[in-house]
């Protein structure tokens, strides 16, 4: 596929606009569902590449995972942990939701043998954290090529009780995927945590959920926790999936280039998504912020007022570090992007991934394990943008919609584009209409 152009815009943003359903809530309610024993319907889902090779690993398994409305809406039948199939290939592709949380849950059933793959990127991915855990707790896991990644294979017995110890240093979804597994294990479970985990927001979503469901669980899912053994996991009859606050952070950062004020409905304050805190780092950066009953509101005059730089914590918030990153060229004074060493082990190394491309860009960023510092220089981003640069996404898709953001940047002041994205469609992973979304609030912009 050739590489993507962006239109930026000439006319200022307005009106609303409608973001997917959020891959995570989505992936975590799939498994929280088919470990229940009703009937669960699932609505507002992210229908992505993610999601779906969780829905196909479930039905893999035995379990019934039906699609209405094209996918937007999932009727799930639970059957606990007697799932009919005790032996699958199962291909989770580079969705890390998936292969942590379907690893931890296929080591509920008693005498199965699974045997799991993913991409060449996903075999990169660190799993040793759970193996590691879930090895100690019975299970056999023998990995055919590097220890601790895949691919593997899982000769399951169960889990038992007692205390479980993990560490998630490299990735939340660790701790998330033991954590929703706890209640169906052999008895009850204390959670020990060693040392600490990232993106803890994350970690939070997964034991509201669970409440959710029925889960009975003392502790915050951090140091220690401690879940009963459940008699009975009764998820809600109906499952309403929050629009994604990540994909979100695209969208609300919009006005900052071409000024204007767009609305994101059904976005509030208070989510299961921590990544809804990237809007307070939009408001510190300059930009009016507004949560109402229409959902939402970002504004700004545009880029003749350019917006501030800062030091920035992204821990919490890691999958947003990348918007901010992206458009940094376009900011007042040096930015400060701290909190994102995991991220190295993400879809790529994203951090290096960012650097790499804003320096192709022409711009100073000085990159340690764990930060990205900025220095904007909106005459090298000039003329890197007379060579029609292509920004090389590293088959990550927040690497590919951050920077669609940028582009979006009327640069030369003539309305033609200069920023084009190789590989585009990697956004099919949790954002497949990304760019026609963006193309169409541009159209719509510049109607009459």
């Amino acid at each position: 596929m050739d590489p993507l152009p962006i239109q930026p815009f000439t006319q200022q943003v307005s009106g609303t606009h409608s973001v997917p359903g959020s891959k995570s809530i989505t992936n975590r309610a799939l498994i929280l569902a088919a470990l229940g024993k009703t009937t669960t319907r699932l609505q507002g889902c992210l229908v992505s590449e993610d999601t779906r090779i969780m829905g196909k690993a479930l039905r893999k398994m035995g379990i019934q995972v039906e699609e209405l409305d094209d996918g937007e809406t999932l009727e799930i039948t639970g059957c606990g942990t007697d799932w009919p199939v005790d032996s699958a290939e199962i291909f989770v592709g580079n969705a890390g939701t998936a292969a942590r949380f379907l690893t931890a849950m296929l080591c509920l059933k008693p005498g199965g043998t699974y045997h799991l793959d993913g991409t060449p990127a996903m075999r990169k991915r660190p799993m040793d954290g759970i193996l590691d855990t879930l090895e100690k707790l019975g299970t056999s896991i023998e990995c055919h090529q590097e220890q601790g990644h895949f691919p593997f294979t899982l000769k399951t017995r169960g889990l038992p009780g007692g205390t479980w110890e993990t560490d998630a240093s490299q990735s939340s979804q660790i701790l998330s995927a033991l954590l929703m597994a706890a209640p169906h294990a052999q008895g009850s479970v204390t959670i020990r945590l060693l040392g600490e985990t990232v993106s803890k927001p994350f970690v939070d979503m997964t034991l509201e959920m669970m409440w959710q469901a029925g889960a009975e669980i003392q502790g915050d899912g951090i140091a220690t926790t401690n879940i009963s053994r459940s008699t009975g996991n009764t998820p809600p009859d109906t499952w309403q999936i929050e629009p994604d606050a990540t994909a979100a952070s695209y969208f609300l950062t919009l006005p900052a280039l071409t000024g204007g004020s767009l609305t994101l409905p059904n976005l509030a304050e208070k989510m299961l998504q921590g990544d809804i805190g990237y809007a307070s780092i939009l408001r510190q950066l300059g930009m009016e912020v507004e949560f109402s009953s229409e959902g939402l509101t970002t504004t700004h005059t545009g880029p003749s007022q350019k917006l501030n730089g800062g030091n920035f914590n992204f821990n919490p918030i890691s999958d947003t570090f990348l918007t901010l990153a992206a458009i940094s060229p376009l900011l007042s004074s040096p930015v400060i992007i701290t909190g994102i060493e995991h991220t190295r082990k993400q879809e790529t190394d994203r951090v290096h991934a960012m650097a790499t491309e804003l320096r192709k860009l022409g711009q100073p960023v000085e990159e340690t394990q764990d930060s990205l510092t900025i220095t904007p220089d909106m005459d090298a981003l000039r003329r890197a943008a007379a060579q029609k640069p292509v920004v090389h996404t590293y088959e990550d898709h927040r690497v590919a919609m951050s920077f669609g953001i940028l582009g979006s940047y009327d640069l030369l002041g003539n309305g033609q584009p200069w920023l084009r994205i190789a590989e585009p469609g990697c956004c099919a992973k949790t954002y497949p209409e990304f760019f026609q979304d963006l193309q169409k609030l541009h159209d719509r912009a510049h109607a009459g």
